[in-house]
């Protein structure tokens, strides 16, 4: 069996993952990592992770598969960083759906839901960490049994969440840290890090648990 890894974004955080699952597939299948869509090929499955585009059918064509995991439960909370959005919501169970990518957002059917469980304390790389875990299992579930598989249409109404820019990063000082946790648990401390503004001059905070 061919599957092609596209990643169209060499510096994303899920890369040691991908790096992980290659060196595990290639036991098993001929396996190609790319990061352009210039470069798909004919093969069986595709794996799209962190991928920012849509791809069209005619990228989509090449395979016979085309396999996303998003961080909701589909069709609820479709579009940017849902994950992030999810903790700042107050939740700690969050769902994952395996589904097949066409040329809508986040719109194809589902193949395997799933979730991971937070306690409340998990910082960003510690959520990414499980995250990135739950989305090879579901890949390997996937793959063990791809050609038998069935989705099932996504039902319901459609959410999406907004892309976070920087500023939404930054704290109120008018609040509590006890009420802005969850913000500083998803911020990136190198690459959006917490930070505030007091009298015209913005401070930066990074958090970290101590060991």
């Amino acid at each position: 069996m061919k599957i092609t890894i596209l990643t169209d974004n060499p510096k994303s955080w899920i890369i040691p993952y991908v790096k992980d699952l290659k060196e595990e597939l290639i036991q098993k299948y001929e396996v190609t990592h790319i990061f352009s869509s210039k470069d798909i090929a004919y093969g069986d499955v595709m794996l799209i992770l962190s991928c920012e585009k849509i791809l069209k059918n005619t990228h989509l064509s090449f395979h016979k598969s085309n396999i996303v995991v998003h961080p909701s439960k589909l069709p609820l909370g479709k579009g940017w960083s849902p994950l992030a959005w999810q903790i700042l919501e107050g939740e700690n169970n969050i769902p994952l759906s395996l589904f097949e990518a066409n040329d809508k957002v986040d719109d194809g059917d589902i193949y395997i839901l799933d979730y991971i469980k937070l306690e409340g304390h998990e910082l960003n790389h510690e959520i990414k960490h499980q995250q990135g875990l739950k989305t090879l299992e579901m890949i390997r579930e996937y793959l063990d049994d791809f050609e038998n598989r069935i989705g099932k249409p996504q039902q319901g109404d459609e959410t999406f969440y907004p892309k976070r820019p920087l500023k939404a990063s930054e704290l109120d000082l008018n609040k509590s840290l006890n009420k802005q946790f969850n913000l500083l648990r998803v911020v990136d401390n190198e690459r959006y890090p917490a930070y505030f503004i007091k009298d015209g001059v913005k401070y930066i905070l990074k958090i970290y648990k101590e060991i």
